[in-house]
């Protein structure tokens, strides 16, 4: 059983609603990337079933026994009476599709359309960032009119960019990161063959987000980390260092170290601004300003690797302390 680590608040709330009897029929469960928005999903949806159907679980959160027989039921595949809606393959390749498509949500007419096998009916969508502009639409209708007895988890790391519609129609829901010693735990129950020293990095690295964490597993971000550090440190008068950088992150094998630069350069940047005040102050925050939106745009818009890191370590460069001249 995956535990569900850090989340007491909103576990709490949820709790709540299912205990008082006026469970809401929608929920839109937000916040950052890798935190644990769709565990907290799955275990909300198995926890509301399980109790629906019998015996009632009594431990506190959302954990259902792995014996309980809805648990089995979900683990097999073959609980009737719920649905996840999430990215499909494109191919034999496992490459995923780039959203989750108006097909894939009217099949949830199919559920809807039969008579209930359990007392709930529970949809989780992983996320509903996915959908297809028409998918989105299609189901907004299920969310203005639900059928009775009709769960919707719609895990989101981007509530904003929703419809409207869709948000006003969910009670919303944000997780937040980790704090430190949550951090270290999830990583530890992960990863319960690695070494103190690698689990403490990885809870570092990863910001309050355990899949971030993982993701940056066995990618030597020590050494990145270092590099990092050296150019805002020292500096970066010739370019070598950077232009070192951007030649070996550039390369088709070092993808993964490239997306783990993106992520981690603005975070350092963010980090240096909370030592300053003053004039500095405002100058990393500009410069955060330009990392974050650099980063953030250059999967997305297929931006040249090498030019992207160059550019980005030269914003690291520009917090070195400036030499006095002569």
């Amino acid at each position: 059983m995956t535990p569900l680590l850090g989340h007491d608040a909103a576990v709490a709330a949820f709790r709540e609603s299912v205990d008082s009897g006026r469970l809401h029929h929608a929920w839109l469960i937000s916040g950052a990337e890798g935190i644990g928005k769709a565990l907290f999903a799955d275990k909300a949806a198995l926890r509301v079933l399980a109790n629906a159907a019998g015996p009632a679980v009594e431990t506190p959160g959302l954990d259902v026994p792995d014996e309980h027989r809805i648990a089995r039921l979900s683990s097999a595949g073959s609980h009737p009476d719920l649905m996840r809606l999430q990215r499909l393959p494109k191919d034999n390749s496992g490459e995923l599709a780039r959203s989750i498509n108006v097909d894939q949500v009217r099949s949830l007419q199919r559920l809807f359309s039969t008579t209930l096998a359990l007392p709930w009916r529970v949809v989780v969508i992983d996320s509903i960032d996915d959908l297809e502009r028409s998918a989105a639409n299609a189901l907004l209708k299920n969310l203005e009119e639900p059928p009775p007895n009709s769960l919707f988890l719609l895990v989101s790391h981007s509530p904003e960019r929703l419809l409207p519609t869709i948000r006003s129609r969910c009670r919303q829901l944000r997780l937040l990161r980790l704090g430190h010693a949550a951090m270290t735990s999830a990583v530890r129950a992960a990863l319960p063959d690695a070494g103190g020293s690698e689990v403490s990095e990885l809870a570092e690295i990863g910001e309050g987000s355990p899949g971030r964490a993982l993701a940056f597993r066995g990618l030597e971000i020590g050494a990145l980390e270092k590099s990092l550090e050296d150019i805002a440190r020292k500096g970066d008068p010739t370019n070598a260092r950077r232009s070192a950088l951007a030649q070996a992150l550039s390369l088709k094998s070092a993808q993964a170290r490239y997306e783990a630069f993106l992520a981690r350069t603005p975070s350092m940047i963010a980090s240096v601004a909370k030592q300053r005040r003053g004039p500095a102050l405002a100058e990393a925050l500009r410069l955060w300003e330009r990392a974050h939106d650099l980063a953030g745009s250059a999967t997305r818009l297929s931006l040249d690797p090498q030019s992207v890191v160059f550019e980005l370590a030269g914003m690291l460069a520009a917090l070195a302390p400036q030499k006095a001249p002569g």
